[in-house]
């Protein structure tokens, strides 16, 4: 198998490595750089769990090769958090309980970064579409969706909603 060098900015810093040309970026992140934050989910592109994000974008890292990524600006889960304090993102999950078995978490994370840096103001089907290739298991989403409006308030500068969030009654 042939292999190709790579250099991109990985999570702040230029990454210069070398690596098969089959290689999914997902297994160069996690087994090549023990970057385990981004997850291994359903390896077909169905679950977000691996999301990252490229060039500020949400990408799939297990439909993406390593090599696509060439010159480019990778972002992980790892990258959200600013000087050891979680992100507003990492924080809402946290605040509004937005996780529970974890799996999915980094792959919403991400997402939703990626959302809030485009759209400071999204609505509740901003959200909804942003994260429409991200599936959780254990959430029921209710919790996610409050998650991210949490982490767009503290994005503005504004005070989030407090607990209890959601007019249950009105979710449909």
């Amino acid at each position: 198998m042939a292999k190709r060098l790579i250099s991109f900015t990985l999570n702040g810093k230029q990454h210069d490595g070398v690596a098969p040309d089959n290689t999914l970026l997902l297994d160069y992140l996690r087994e090549g750089l023990k970057l385990t934050g981004t997850k291994t989910g359903c390896d077909g592109g169905e679950c977000g769990a691996c999301t990252v994000l490229v060039d500020g974008r949400p990408q799939l890292s297990c439909l993406t090769l390593v090599g696509q990524v060439e010159g480019k600006t990778v972002e992980t889960v790892e990258a959200m958090s600013v000087n050891g304090r979680l992100s507003p993102v990492q924080e809402g999950f946290h605040v509004k309980l937005g996780s529970q078995c974890g799996a999915c978490t980094p792959g919403f994370i991400v997402a939703a970064e990626g959302l809030l840096r485009e759209n400071p103001t999204p609505t509740d089907d901003d959200i909804k579409w942003a994260l429409g290739s991200n599936i959780c298991r254990c959430t029921g989403y209710i919790k996610i969706y409050e998650a991210v409006r949490y982490a767009a308030a503290k994005m503005r500068g504004e005070e989030p909603a407090p607990y209890p969030p959601t007019d249950y009654s009105k979710v449909a």
